[in-house]
């Protein structure tokens, strides 16, 4: 279960759509607003989750047209994200929001976001500790899963929120994003590795 929970954190800390989109409506918006966003995020993920535990995710991706899109999509996405991030020069390179997002603009991000599939294909398909209970432990896995993706989401919307009070070097601000980038361009590498080798 240790290792299961340590998995988690490594997966959900990493910068992926989900905290970067949410890390930039704090620091368009605030913490309060960003909240709304953050509770379509929630959702989202867990309707990924339960996408991935039933088979329906599977199911879908298993049309080899439909899945080829929606990787095509979300490839060009997170290729253009994190171009965006590493050219943002010395500003922090968040996503920035026209508008102000709410619960409908996080559910959909999950919907297309490559990163929560992977992650919860390969948490809910891996990391066995009770065998012999399949129920009690995908219900086990929803628990850790939440409280680590909460407590970590968290901690990006408020990063997000405290940007603007943040007094950065511009070589410093520099590397950050090309740290966000190389993170982005990860996420990508690992979604094409899992549907070429899946």
């Amino acid at each position: 279960m240790l290792s299961f929970a340590a998995a988690v954190f490594l997966l959900i800390i990493t910068p992926g759509p989900g905290v970067l989109s949410l890390a930039g409506v704090g620091a368009a918006y605030g913490f309060r607003a960003g909240l709304r966003y953050f509770t379509g995020l929630f959702i989202g993920t867990n309707l990924v989750g339960v996408a991935v535990v039933t088979g329906l995710a599977a199911l879908i991706l298993a049309n080899p047209v439909i899945r080829t899109v929606l990787m095509a999509a979300s490839t060009a996405y997170l290729l253009y994200m994190a171009f965006k991030i590493a050219t943002a020069g010395s500003k922090i390179g968040f996503v920035a929001a026209e508008r102000q997002p709410g619960i409908r603009d996080g559910l959909l991000l999950q919907a297309i976001n490559p990163k929560a599939y992977v992650v919860n294909t390969t948490l809910f398909s891996g990391f066995a500790f009770l065998p012999s209970n399949y129920a009690a432990e995908v219900a086990l896995k929803f628990v850790i899963m939440n409280v680590i993706w909460v407590s970590l989401h968290f901690l990006w919307l408020w990063v997000g929120s405290q940007i603007k009070a943040m007094k950065l070097a511009s070589s410093t601000q520099r590397i950050i994003n090309v740290f966000m980038a190389c993170a982005m361009l990860a996420v990508v590498g690992l979604a094409l590795w899992t549907s070429m080798s899946g």
